[in-house]
C-alpha cells in the first residue's frame, strides 16, 4: 500500500518533498560528525575505519585504500522485533508491507 493511498489528501508532490528534505537532514548531520536516533527504529552514525592496504580482485595489485568515515545503522529494539517476527507487525502485515517495499 503506497503512502498516498493510506493518507488520500496527501499530494504525492508533498510526500516527496518531505521525504527528500528529511533525509537532506540527515545526511547534513551526519557529515558533521553527529549521531541520529529515531526511537522505535535504530540509530546513525559514523564509524572510522583508518587507511589499509588492499587488493584490486582483478589484478590482484596491491593498493592504498585511505582512512574515510563510512556510515553505520544500528537497528533498535523494536524494529529488531518486529523483524524477527515477535512484534506486532506478522503474518498479513509483513506481506503488505513487502508489497510496499516493491513498489
Amino acid at each position: 500500500m503506497r503512502l498516498a493511498a493510506r493518507n488520500p489528501r496527501l499530494a504525492a508532490r508533498d510526500a516527496d518533498e518531505a521525504v527528500k528534505l528529511i533525509l537532506d537532514m540527515l545526511g547534513a548531520a551526519l557529515s558533521q560528525g553527529g549521531r541520529i536516533e529515531i526511537r522505535g527504529f535504530g540509530s546513525f552514525s559514523l564509524n572510522y575505519r583508518p587507511a589499509r592496504v588492499g587488493r584490486n580482485p582483478k589484478s590482484g595489485e596491491r593498493v592504498q585504500v585511505p582512512a574515510k568515515h563510512v556510515p553505520h545503522f544500528k537497528a533498535g529494539k523494536e524494529l529488531r522485533e518486529r523483524v524477527d517476527g515477535d512484534g506486532p507487525q506478522d503474518g498479513a502485515q509483513r506481506s503488505a508491507t513487502a508489497a510496499l517495499a516493491a513498489d
